[in-house]
C-alpha cells in the first residue's frame, strides 16, 4: 500500500479526526497511487495516522479509518450495519415510511458514498473513485445487512470526476425494480432514480415537509423549485386552500402531477406550472400566503459563493415583495459552500431591502438520516429559515 507522508505539524486535523487530507499537508508519497487506491497516512516521523482513498485535487485523501485495520469486505459490512442500526433506532423503517438515507458519507464513516433507500431498492451514489471501485462489494453487503432491501441501483455518472479513462454506467448491480415508488410519512412518491436529480427524490427535506404541513391549513401555498412536489403533497394533506407547484423542468412537473394523483385523486385545488421561478415570481398575479423557496445549489464551489449570495438575495427579495401581511416563507439553501451565517445574511439583506417586518419562527437543517460527523462540520449543508412576514 502506498504511504503518504505528512509535513511536520500537518497531522493536527487527523488527531482531531477530520476525515480529509488536503494537498498542502502532504510532504511526499512512497509509491505511485492511482486515484481511488488505498493509502496509508503517516506523520513526519513515520507514525501511522490513517488509511484512506487517494484522489487528485485539493482533497487528496478521504480517510476511512484512523485505526490500522484491513479495508476489506468485512470493514464495509460493519460500517453499513452501523448506519442501518442507527436508522432502525430512530424509527425510520416503519409501516408508513420506507424512504430514508441509509449512508451519508462522512457522517457514517464512509466518505464519498451516499446510499438512499426507497422501499426494497437502494440507490448507491459514489462521489469518489475509491467508492466506485468497491461498488459491487457495497451492493452485496447492503443486501446482506438490510433485510428490507433486495435491489441495488448504481447511479454515479453525474457525481464522479470526469476522466477519459473512466467508464461509468448507471445500472442495477443486484435485482431490478420497476415500481420506483417511495413511502414517506404515509405519502407515496414516484421516484425517478434512473434519470432524476440526485437519487430521484430530495429525502433531506422530510422533516421540513412535516413542519410545512403544520402551517398549511387554510393557506394558499406556492411551492417554487418544486421538483417532484414533496412540499406540495404535504401542504395538500395539511389542508391548504390551494397549492401551486412551479419548476422549470416539464419532466419534474409531470412527476408532480403523478404524485398528486396518486395521493389525492379527488383533489381539484392543485395546479402545476413548468416555468422559470424568477419569471413566475415577477409575473404572478395570484396571492400566496405561504411560499416555499427550495432552489438547487447556487454554489457548488467556493468560487461561486458571491454569485450564489446575490441569487439568494434576489430570490428572497422577490418573495418578500409578493407575500401578503401575515404570510409565511420557507426559504432554503442546499449549497455546502455557503455557510449558515452567509445564507442568513443574504435573507436579512433581502428583508431589509423590502422594508418588511420579518420574524424568524424556525431555523432548519437536514434530518437525522443525514448525520453530521462532529469532527466534520462541512457535512452540514442544508440551511433553512421559516419566516413570518408582516
Amino acid at each position: 500500500m502506498p504511504v503518504v507522508h505528512l509535513r511536520r505539524g500537518k497531522d493536527d486535523n487527523i488527531l482531531r479526526f477530520h476525515p480529509w487530507i488536503f494537498s498542502g499537508a502532504i510532504a511526499s508519497i512512497d509509491g505511485t497511487p492511482a486515484e481511488g487506491d488505498l493509502v496509508r497516512v503517516v506523520n513526519h516521523e513515520g507514525v501511522f495516522r490513517a488509511i484512506g482513498h487517494f484522489q487528485t485535487g485539493s482533497i487528496m485523501v478521504r480517510i476511512l479509518t484512523f485505526v490500522d485495520e484491513p479495508i476489506d469486505r468485512e470493514f464495509f459490512r460493519r460500517r453499513v450495519a452501523a448506519a442501518y442500526e442507527m436508522r432502525k433506532a430512530l424509527m425510520l423503517e416503519r409501516p408508513d415510511n420506507n424512504t430514508y438515507r441509509l449512508v451519508h458519507g462522512e457522517g457514517d464513516g464512509l466518505p464519498g458514498l451516499v446510499v438512499d433507500k426507497y422501499g426494497a431498492t437502494a440507490i448507491v451514489q459514489a462521489h469518489s473513485i475509491g467508492m466506485h471501485a468497491v461498488r459491487k462489494t457495497l451492493a452485496e453487503v447492503i443486501v446482506e445487512t438490510v433485510p428490507e432491501i433486495t435491489n441495488v441501483f448504481y447511479k454515479s455518472t453525474g457525481t464522479l470526476p470526469n476522466r477519459n479513462d473512466l467508464i461509468v454506467e448507471d445500472e442495477y448491480l443486484i435485482g431490478h425494480d420497476d415500481e420506483a415508488v417511495g413511502l414517506e410519512n404515509g405519502l407515496r412518491f414516484k421516484v425517478d432514480w434512473l434519470k432524476g436529480q440526485k437519487t430521484g427524490f430530495f429525502i433531506d427535506q422530510r422533516d421540513n415537509r412535516m413542519l410545512l404541513e403544520h402551517y398549511a391549513k387554510g393557506r394558499r401555498v406556492l411551492n417554487m423549485f418544486c421538483y417532484t412536489g414533496g412540499f406540495s403533497c404535504y401542504a395538500m394533506r395539511g389542508g391548504a386552500e390551494l397549492v401551486h407547484s412551479v419548476d422549470s423542468s416539464s419532466k419534474a412537473i409531470t412527476l408532480v402531477d403523478k404524485n398528486m394523483a396518486m395521493n389525492f385523486p379527488e383533489a381539484t385545488n392543485h395546479a402545476s406550472y413548468a416555468e422559470d421561478a424568477f419569471q413566475y415570481l415577477d409575473n404572478m398575479t395570484a396571492s400566496y400566503d405561504l411560499i416555499i423557496l427550495d432552489p438547487p445549489a447556487f454554489a457548488k464551489h467556493r468560487s461561486a459563493i458571491r454569485n450564489a449570495l446575490q441569487g439568494y438575495r434576489r430570490l428572497n427579495a422577490k418573495a418578500f415583495e409578493k407575500i401578503p401581511h401575515g404570510g409565511i416563507l420557507f426559504t432554503f439553501s442546499c449549497s455546502q459552500a455557503v455557510s449558515r451565517e452567509q445564507f442568513r445574511l443574504a435573507v436579512f439583506s433581502a428583508a431589509a431591502q423590502s422594508k418588511r417586518n420579518v420574524r424568524i419562527l424556525h431555523q432548519l437543517t437536514q434530518p437525522v438520516d443525514h448525520p453530521v460527523n462532529i469532527y466534520h462540520p462541512e457535512g452540514e449543508y442544508l440551511k433553512g429559515l421559516v419566516l413570518y412576514v408582516e
